[in-house]
């Protein structure tokens, strides 16, 4: 007893971790499933098949390129303006600020839905065909107070020191921007970027509502799921997880190596 109650906080988090990791597991494993019908539900029996040929299933490999561009998109989009807006919050006074503030977060604050509606009014207002375009412009308004957000918090937490001392010597404003502000900035837009794509990728209300005829890779899951889960569906969404842990790694190990670096000898 006494060794849970001194790690009691360590257990907590492995057991949430596994929890959370849990359902990526069993994507994984049913990945190598040979399902006897359409639905992958059920073990069966251990096959690559679906590794082999991952587009296999019809429109699932062009409603994943089209998520990913409009993900790519979309994150350009909101981490531009994001870090605009959130630099003109932490560095300006104007008129409005505190409201400003305030609006940012209502699309995180809002259930999805409202959003998506309100969207979809808009483009049957102004007479807009929905589609591609559509899901872009959806797609960055919802990701831009994320974004916002992250770069508030990263340029809150910057000495506005190092900026002086640049100016002292002989910096230009650009110069001092690209050579000292962005770079110490980097993690906070780096983040936000990350969070953009994320939620851009698997989004599925808005995009519901807005899409038209486009299918997105979400929509082309759930659409499957109606009639039929094929395992391919299993494979991309084991390859996207893996990929997204070898980059959480790679950026780890990067920090780590600047870190040792920096230490004095």
């Amino acid at each position: 007893m006494r060794w849970i109650r001194h790690h009691l906080v360590v257990l907590a988090g492995l057991i949430t971790l596994a929890y959370l990791i849990l359902p990526n597991i069993v994507v994984m494993v049913f990945s190598f499933n040979k399902p006897a019908g359409r639905f992958n539900y059920s073990w069966q029996e251990f096959s690559t098949d679906a590794w082999k040929d991952p587009c296999g299933v019809a429109d699932v490999c062009g409603s994943l390129v089209l998520s990913l561009q409009i993900a790519l998109w979309a994150t350009i989009g909101a981490t531009v303006l994001g870090s605009m807006i959130a630099f003109a919050l932490v560095r300006y006074r104007f008129r409005a600020r505190g409201a400003i503030n305030s609006l940012i977060f209502l699309p995180m604050a809002m259930p999805e839905v409202v959003m998506a509606a309100s969207l979809l009014t808009l483009f049957l207002n102004l007479g807009a065909e929905l589609g591609f375009w559509t899901i872009l412009i959806a797609h960055t308004m919802f990701c831009l107070s994320f974004v916002v957000v992250a770069v508030k918090a990263r340029v809150l937490s910057m000495d506005p020191r190092l900026e002086e001392a640049a100016r002292d010597l002989y910096a230009g404003p650009v110069q001092t921007f690209v050579r000292v502000t962005l770079p110490i900035a980097a993690p906070g837009i780096a983040a936000g970027a990350m969070l953009a794509f994320a939620l851009s990728f698997d989004d599925f209300i808005i995009t519901n509502f807005n899409s038209g005829n486009t299918v997105t890779f979400p929509m082309f899951v759930w659409g499957s799921a109606q009639r039929g889960t094929p395992v391919q569906i299993n494979v991309i969404g084991t390859a996207m997880f893996v990929i997204a842990v070898l980059i959480v790694l790679f950026a780890q190990f990067i920090s780590n190596r600047r870190k040792k670096t920096a230490l004095p000898k």
